[in-house]
């Protein structure tokens, strides 16, 4: 570029000086300089290339187009014509990372409902719905979610009764943490007809007491009683929770999240947004069922929408429920419940058919299964699938939290992702030796076990059942400790990663599940120019340093998504 301008200047005064003297008279406008987009210097930068190798930086120059032209390092002539420069001033810069799990509009609501995510006992969650309440007194309903009745101590769910002593003159419906269990209270309950003749549907469960009256407690499928008596959101309220789950994303350094089971009503949201401009983070969808993928995508996945923002990849498959309300399905009973196996949601032949029904117009299919029961039908699934569809299907099982050890080496099997979460396992700890007792637990939350088997994994935070602070996931996954440090040198400690291998669950390994490694994950040229400023050097920084990680700006192609102030 320097060459050419300086012909340039050479040329005109040669022109100049060799005109006649009328012409010389007026000026000589030059051409303008081309610009070349943005230099983000003076980084202490990091990104990992396709084989999880650490590539050091100093500063990145940004295309026209927002992506990545040229890593700068140290001594490295920088280019001159630029349409911005910011100096970082030594910052350390990440590239975005991508949730590969999460659930964005319960994400939103759960910011503009009665949150019980930090709730300590029963008193304080009947306290904080009382406060809402008196605070809320419209909508009928009061709707809200992330109760956790093993992080209250309370020995067992809790019930109608509990609710009715705070609020008894309007419907109350409650999700537990995990989203696979509701709450109720008698209003909700009468108003949905539900009651000691209402039969537990296929996949779903209703809490009884001695007599068969319900309690209030209704899991996974049992739900789906309960929801189509609320009223369902305005799309106006959905514009809002919407706004405030981008908002919390951009804030914790996510640039791009797997959106697990889109509904219709989702995707007018996400669409909403996007003809009016307002959509930053990158969405890749997985439609909540085949239905609904149908509906939205037709024949095949949709293009990438609204300059790389959102697209739908495929469709998430339900095997089983949750761990904490003892759906998660298991080979051998609960070893705190003998009469219980969990819920398997589908037979062996309709798994197969959802599958084949999805692959056959190329959606990429993903897997909900956490028991050891279900893991191993997923696995027995892909097999048989995978005789037909062949190629890079990328089959995805979700979670994969409790597997037979005998079925670990399974998932290096037809190019399978793991798509696990590193916080499940700090949280779920004392939870699963309960459920299970310590003989089951060896293929527990096993990211290590899952990577020498050859699995490809990826890392999310199955927000809003956890944080989406993917920096506390990061620390979990290296220490398997919780923030308090328990147990000192991790739980199961064989299953730690190191931190390259973490920082990739979160950007290369994300990316590679939802074929966005082409453009996302990594801040080589040519990729999408997502990073992010943190005020820690993850690379030299304690893992407590690590989980107290702040994002001081997120960049989204190029332009700034957000700023701390």
């Amino acid at each position: 570029m320097h060459a050419t301008r300086t012909a340039l200047l050479a040329a005109a005064a040669i022109l100049l000086a060799t005109a006649p003297a009328h012409a010389r008279r007026k000026p000589v406008v030059l051409p303008a300089p081309p610009n070349e987009g943005g230099l983000i210097d003076n980084v202490n930068g990091y990104t990992l290339d396709q084989n999880g190798r650490v590539i050091r930086f100093t500063g990145m120059l940004i295309d026209k187009a927002g992506r990545v032209s040229k890593l700068y390092q140290s001594g490295d002539t920088r280019e001159k014509w630029l349409d911005f420069k910011l100096d970082a001033k030594g910052r350390t810069l990440l590239p975005g990372l991508i949730d590969a799990h999460g659930h964005v509009m319960e994400l939103g609501f759960r910011a503009t409902e009665l949150d019980l995510a930090n709730t300590s006992s029963l008193a304080d969650a009947q306290g904080k719905l009382r406060d809402y309440a008196r605070d809320h007194t419209t909508p009928t309903w009061i709707r809200g979610g992330g109760w956790n009745q093993e992080r209250w101590g309370l020995g067992r769910f809790p019930t109608a009764s509990d609710i009715d002593g705070v609020v008894r003159d309007r419907p109350v419906a409650l999700a537990r943490v995990d989203g696979h269990a509701m709450l109720a209270n008698s209003a909700a309950l009468a108003a949905a007809g539900i009651n000691a003749k209402t039969r537990d549907p296929a996949g779903g469960r209703i809490e009884r007491d001695a007599k068969g009256n319900p309690t209030g407690v209704l899991v996974d499928a049992a739900q789906a009683l309960l929801e189509r008596a609320i009223p369902q959101p305005l799309p106006r309220e959905r514009d809002v929770a919407f706004g405030s789950a981008q908002d919390q994303l951009l804030a914790f350094g996510i640039v791009a999240t797997a959106d697990m089971g889109t509904t219709p009503d989702d995707w007018n949201t996400y669409r909403r947004a996007g003809d009016a401009g307002r959509l930053r983070v990158r969405l890749i969808s997985y439609a909540g069922g085949i239905e609904p993928m149908l509906s939205i995508a037709g024949t095949g996945p949709t293009p990438w929408l609204y300059d790389t923002h959102l697209k739908m990849v495929g469709v998430k498959l339900y095997d089983d429920g949750a761990l904490g309300s003892r759906g998660a399905w298991l080979k051998r009973p609960y070893a705190d419940a003998a009469n219980q196996r969990g819920l398997p949601f589908l037979d062996d032949t309709k798994l197969r058919n959802l599958m084949s029904r999805a692959a056959m117009d190329g959606f990429q299919v993903a897997i909900h299964a956490i028991g050891d029961a279900a893991n191993e039908q997923a696995l027995d699934a892909i097999e048989e699938v995978a005789l037909t569809y062949k190629g890079d299907r990328r089959w995805r099982i979700e979670h994969a939290q409790i597997v037979d050890p005998v079925d670990l080496k399974r998932f290096g099997q037809n190019g399978i992702i793991a798509s696990m979460q590193p916080v499940h396992q700090t949280s779920d700890r004392l939870m699963a030796e309960a459920r299970l007792g310590e003989a089951r637990l060896a293929g527990a939350y096993a990211w290590k076990s899952m990577l020498d088997a050859g699995a490809k994994l990826a890392f999310g935070s199955d927000y809003p059942v956890e944080s989406p602070d993917p920096f506390a996931g990061i620390a979990a996954a290296i220490t398997r400790e919780d923030p308090s440090g328990q147990p000192p040198g991790g739980w199961h400690p064989e299953q730690k990663v190191d931190l390259p291998t973490a920082i990739a669950g979160f950007t290369t390994g994300a990316a590679y599940a939802s074929f966005t490694e082409g453009i996302l994950g990594s801040l080589q040229p040519g990729h999408l120019a997502d990073f992010i400023l943190v005020d820690t050097d993850p690379f030299t920084a304690t893992p407590t340093q690590i989980r107290a990680t702040k994002v001081q700006e997120t960049w989204v192609g190029g332009k700034r998504a957000f700023l701390r102030k």
